[in-house]
């Protein structure tokens, strides 16, 4: 039998289903398809940080509005607010820094610089070659495992159907609507949404709509159990560093660093060029790291647009069909920016304005 809903949301990650629980609040049926298992893909791969101090300026009204929702989830979601720093060892990164973070701070975000003996007192682990440093006491992580959980509990809860492990494989349109097709059946829906991050392109190619998406195949590394060496999250003023203690001891790197691979081919691969120098910055933070083990190193996939800004609203071209994805730091805005893109589909007014797929990406 073919299933039929108000809306088919293509993409289980926090956004897909985020949206979900906020469409099916105001009346809709939804349901979520995922081709693997729901929170597992870049949402599932990625460090978990939550950091207002590597958002950009424009994003920074939506990450502070994020950082509120994840508060609010709270223990679910392993939600921890350490505070943190972001460090300049040189004097160019110094005047990078500050001219960065003073920006942010104009734009909300609670950002004060802070003297050498201040962070020698807070981390004394760090390097001593720190020159200068910014702190938003806002800053922590979440475990991106328990996430999925969360947002699973979610929808089972609300009585949202979702299938993992299902693929949508062809989208077809006519007057009533759209038709999907999956291993597991047709499913029928009034509407769609493709939030299908890093598979965005290949999964609007199916309606006709060539979206510039390209996909960024970022690497995290995990070490071995430490003792207690820092207990804020660390960034650097390039933004190619974030680091973080779990409750466990082991430390989390990240920063940016590409692996090869696209998201066609599955997961990506690490790679010794970008292991190495992002590994190497972080022992240079954190001396005490230079004698740790790492245990694992990975990639996970995450989807840009020319203009570096979120794709969030009506897929061009296509009445009914909608786009959410695109949100460079999407772990932070994600669950706040879903609920934006919930209320468009519902026809209502959304509190902040939305990003229109159909823009011109070379304008700022």
């Amino acid at each position: 039998m073919t299933a039929q809903y108000d809306i088919a949301v293509i993409g289980g990650g926090i956004m897909g289903c985020a949206t979900a629980l906020r469409i099916a609040e105001g009346g809709m049926r939804a349901t979520v398809l995922d081709q693997g298992d729901l929170g597992q893909g870049a949402s599932g791969v990625n460090a978990g940080t939550l950091s207002l101090q590597i958002k950009r300026v424009k994003l920074m009204p939506y990450a502070l509005k994020g950082h509120q929702e994840w508060e609010a989830m709270g223990d679910a979601v392993g939600f921890r607010k350490t505070g943190g720093y972001t460090l300049a060892f040189t004097e160019r990164e110094s005047e990078l820094l500050h001219e960065r973070q003073t920006l942010k701070a104009a734009a909300g975000a609670p950002i004060e610089f802070v003297s050498n003996n201040h962070i020698r007192n807070a981390e004394p682990n760090l390097t001593q070659k720190v020159i200068s440093a910014s702190y938003c006491p806002e800053d922590g992580y979440a475990n991106s495992s328990l996430t999925g959980q969360y947002y699973r509990g979610r929808l089972r809860d609300q009585g949202i159907p979702y299938r993992e492990r299902c693929p949508v494989t062809t989208i077809a349109q006519d007057d009533a609507g759209f038709t999907l097709g999956t291993p597991k059946g047709e499913i029928i829906a009034s509407r769609i949404l493709m939030a299908t991050g890093a598979w965005l392109k290949p999964t609007a190619a199916m309606l006709g709509v060539d979206l510039p998406v390209n996909a960024r195949i970022n690497t995290v590394s995990v070490t071995e159990r430490l003792e207690p060496l820092t207990s804020t999250v660390i960034g650097h003023a390039t933004g190619l560093l974030t680091m973080k203690q779990k409750t466990n001891g082991t430390v989390l790197i990240g920063g940016g660093w590409q692996g090869r691979g696209t998201p066609q081919e599955g997961r990506g691969q690490v790679t010794a060029g970008s292991l190495k120098p992002n590994l190497a910055l972080a022992q240079f933070a954190l001396p005490a790291l230079a004698n740790a083990r790492i245990m694992r190193s990975w990639t996970g996939f995450e989807a840009n647009v020319p203009d570096f800004y979120p794709l969030v609203g009506a897929l061009p071209g296509v009445e009914g069909a909608f786009v959410l994805g695109c949100v460079r730091g999407g772990y932070t805005i994600g669950p706040y920016i879903a609920k934006l893109m919930g209320d468009f589909i519902l026809d209502r007014e959304p509190e902040l304005p939305l990003f229109d797929p159909g823009r011109n990406f070379n304008e700022d």
